[in-house]
């Protein structure tokens, strides 16, 4: 129980950040398009970088710590959570917005009122794709000591002890089966107007 609780404090506060780190960057870069590419460009660099070799580079600066772990783990959610709530916001239909013009909306009442309630399934959408991403990379954390569903994974490799290793791997993929399933019924209960959009087409 104590690996599962280290395993989703990991996750949740690592996709949390992440929200909170991309969604003002997401919405800054949908207002000025020319900063959007760049944007994208620093964050598919961090995303590309392998995640031993990230911790690797922190770990002097922040030690085997949570912040280490933290550090690396955000850097992952930032390019598709960029690109979902940009995405999102791009495909507000451009009707929408005539109407919300004539209505007298300002762009801020839009995107507030309007274009983000909209947008809402693709950026869920990105924070489930984070939300799994993050879960398979958790176990990676366990070489700088922060345990989780790794820390069997780890133990069995070094052991020589299958049965560790198959252990911290299946319940790394039922955490993730189950995240999945889960945010899933919960973006069908936020989003009822999407879900009644798509059986109408």
């Amino acid at each position: 129980m104590t690996r599962l609780g280290e395993h989703l404090e990991l996750t949740l506060i690592a996709v949390f950040l992440g929200f909170l780190i991309a969604f003002p960057i997401s919405l800054f870069a949908y207002r000025h398009r020319r900063v959007y590419a760049p944007i994208t460009w620093v964050a598919g660099i961090l995303y590309t970088i392998p995640s031993l070799a990230l911790f690797a580079f922190l770990a002097p600066f922040t030690g085997l710590s949570v912040t280490t772990a933290e550090m690396g783990l955000v850097s992952y959610t930032l390019l598709i959570l960029i690109r979902n709530i940009v995405g999102g916001l791009d495909g507000v239909p451009e009707d929408v917005r005539e109407v919300a013009r004539g209505m007298g909306y300002t762009p801020r009442q839009m995107l507030w009122k309007v274009e983000l309630p909209l947008a809402v399934p693709v950026i869920f959408a990105g924070v489930r794709i984070a939300t799994v991403t993050t879960i398979g990379l958790v176990t990676v954390t366990a070489l700088i000591g922060q345990g989780g569903f790794g820390y069997f994974i780890l133990q069995g490799l070094s052991r020589f002890f299958s049965t560790a290793t198959i252990l911290g791997a299946v319940l790394s993929i039922a955490l993730a089966v189950l995240a999945d399933r889960l945010l899933i019924a919960m973006e069908h209960r936020l989003t009822p107007w999407a879900r009644a959009r798509g059986g109408a087409v």
